[in-house]
């Protein structure tokens, strides 16, 4: 291959990979110890009316999961905060971005108690806490000062 097409190649290949790390990263799909990041919103100056904020849209706090499975344990933990992790127990663990919890004494500090393909699923019956997500991205541009409107996804 001659030099010029070697600097060619590099000038194509070099941005590719970054804008397809900045899409895995952007995306969460790939995490360390099989952890999963829920990234909150909250309503500021106003209500939810289903996924439309009357006030302004901020940024909320991530929640951070990490399943256990030879325990059948889910541990998560409030990131930033002071606080202690708690535990949600007797979980059937298919992998990090699978689980299924019964209500147990931590359920009600928790948003879920399941995960499906990485997403929280919400249940009414659950002792869960109510919440508002975003995507990694999405909670990142509020968090810089970027608004994009008074609808989450």
């Amino acid at each position: 291959m001659n030099q010029m097409k070697r600097f060619k190649l590099r000038w194509v290949a070099i941005p590719a990979m970054l804008l397809f790390t900045v899409f895995i990263w952007s995306t969460d799909r790939v995490t360390l110890q099989g952890e999963r990041t829920i990234y909150t919103v909250n309503c500021r100056g106003g209500s939810w009316q289903e996924n439309r904020c009357s006030g302004e849209i901020t940024v909320g706090p991530r929640f951070r999961y990490r399943a256990l499975k030879l325990r059948g344990e889910v541990l998560f933990w409030v990131l930033g905060s002071q606080e202690a992790s708690s535990k949600l127990t007797g979980c059937l663990i298919q992998d990090g971005r699978n689980w299924t919890c019964p209500a147990s004494a931590d359920a009600p500090k928790s948003l879920t108690l399941a995960l499906s393909r990485g997403d929280p699923v919400r249940y009414p019956g659950w002792p869960t806490r109510p919440f508002h997500s975003t995507s990694k991205f999405g909670w990142w541009l509020l968090d810089a000062g970027i608004s994009f409107g008074q609808v989450i996804e």
